[in-house]
């Protein structure tokens, strides 16, 4: 019995250390800039999305429902997205080889950052505790790289949608306070 407390006292002291290091980001932040590698091989550099929108939904894993269900409402908005000047990444710790396995199979028309590290997803919070996933996040972030929106409260099927719901109304409210 007295191991088992042991074990439920150290637990709850990794818990309330890991809660200390935890990055809270919030809209109005910088981004945390980044370089890695896409699902294609190919590098990406977050820092050369300066002058467009730009946005990052993480996922828990690669080919699981809730995460294809999320994936291929992207894929069935892209083009709305995009006529708004913005492009989408996916973002899990999943490495390049499934990354690019999930977007062959469910043809996606936008790239996948693998984040096998865990650094991209613990820079935005997203880190599911003692586990190697990404939480069901979804950053939206200005020409600038700001952050404008942060999701928390993910719902795969209509995030594509309210995704391009925020820009349009965003850039409506920045071109009416440029007048």
């Amino acid at each position: 019995m007295k191991k088992i407390k042991d074990i439920t006292a150290l637990f709850s002291i990794l818990l309330l250390t890991s809660s200390l290091y935890a990055v809270e980001l919030k809209v109005n932040d910088p981004a945390p800039r980044f370089k890695a590698k896409l699902h294609s091989g190919d590098d990406f550099n977050l820092e050369n999305q300066k002058g467009k929108w730009t946005v990052l939904y993480f996922f828990p894993k690669s080919d699981t429902p809730g995460c294809t269900t999320q994936a291929c409402a992207f894929r069935d908005n892209i083009k709305k997205i995009t006529a708004l000047g913005t492009e989408v990444y996916g973002v899990s710790m999943d490495p390049v080889s499934e990354q690019a396995a999930f977007h062959k199979k469910h043809g996606l028309k936008f790239s996948l950052v693998s984040d096998a590290t865990g650094t991209i997803t613990t820079a935005y919070g997203a880190k599911m505790p003692m586990m190697k996933m990404a939480k069901r996040w979804t950053f939206i972030l200005d020409d600038q790289l700001i952050i404008r929106k942060i999701d928390h409260d993910v719902d795969p099927l209509t995030d594509a949608v309210k995704v391009a719901e925020f820009i349009t109304n965003a850039k409506k409210a920045s071109t009416k306070n440029k007048k």
